[in-house]
């Protein structure tokens, strides 16, 4: 988990669809899972508007690399950092290692993440129970406790939670809570930062083709139908998730905080 994008035969589209227009220039953002899926679209659609880019992943250096060539491509500085996001050190360590190279930190996007499906809530082993918690939501807080001291006003977080949170999943309990515990913590997160004048919003993605599902996060005998009981019968590309978080990153949302997005294939959802 969460699987090499390398590995697909088919191949997410991830590329972004329309020209920059300097939405991020001068600003340094950090993107975690930003080696394939939604992260590798987001972290090459904010190079591709000015920014300068860390890219965190667990181990999959191969789709780590190919981002990376991406990002530099559109001309942006990259830093690559390998690890587990579990881990508060590691986290602290991703935050000196951007402010040492860069010396600022304006965009933390939290979106790294991982789910197992079991049909029965008796097969959640108190292991993985705890493991989806670590790297769903408690690296979202050690992330943040890190990032803390060098956000300043202007900067903004944004939170990858789910339609799963809204809508449920009977085969995936640990993962829909972690989603729900996300976002809970963006909602109360954008009231603690708003005095000092941090945003911070969600996106809730529905399903969308990235190494996540079919490398284990979906059972093997459902891939053929995922994504086809959204209202438009596909599941959505990483690149169509993108911009959901590059607005929410600059100054296009300038008036939103504690909110959520929702590129979920038409998916009526509340909240």
């Amino acid at each position: 988990m969460p699987g090499h994008e390398t590995g697909l035969e088919r191949k997410p589209k991830w590329q972004p669809r329309y020209p920059g227009s300097g939405r991020l220039e001068g600003k340094v953002a950090i993107v975690t899972g930003g080696d394939s899926g939604i992260g590798r679209a987001t972290a090459v659609l904010f190079a591709r508007e000015g920014a300068k880019v860390a890219i965190a992943y667990l181990e999959e250096h191969d789709d780590a690399h190919i981002t990376r060539d991406a990002c530099e491509k559109e001309g942006a500085e990259v830093l690559l950092s390998a690890g587990d996001l579990g881990d508060p050190k590691h986290c602290q360590g991703l935050i000196d290692a951007v402010i040492d190279r860069w010396g600022q930190l304006d965009v933390l996007v939290n979106n790294a993440g991982e789910q197992h499906p079991d049909y029965e809530i008796e097969d959640i082993t108190a292991e993985q129970l705890q493991r989806t918690f670590q790297t769903n939501i408690f690296s979202m807080f050690y992330m943040v406790q890190a990032a803390r001291p060098h956000l300043k006003k202007g900067a903004a977080i944004v939170n990858c939670t789910s339609i799963t949170m809204y809508k449920g999943a009977p085969i995936l309990l640990d993962y829909s809570s972690t989603k729900g515990a996300i976002t809970a913590f963006t909602r109360s997160l954008s009231q603690n930062l708003v005095d000092d004048g941090i945003r911070v919003n969600a996106v809730a993605p529905g399903p969308i083709w990235t190494p996540l599902n079919p490398f284990g996060g979906q059972p093997e005998e459902e891939m053929d139908d995922f994504g086809k009981d959204t209202p438009m019968g596909r599941p959505g590309e990483p690149n169509e998730v993108a911009p959901a978080f590059l607005f929410l990153a600059c100054e296009d949302s300038s008036y939103m905080s504690g909110q959520v997005l929702h590129p979920n294939g038409g998916t009526v959802v509340n909240g």
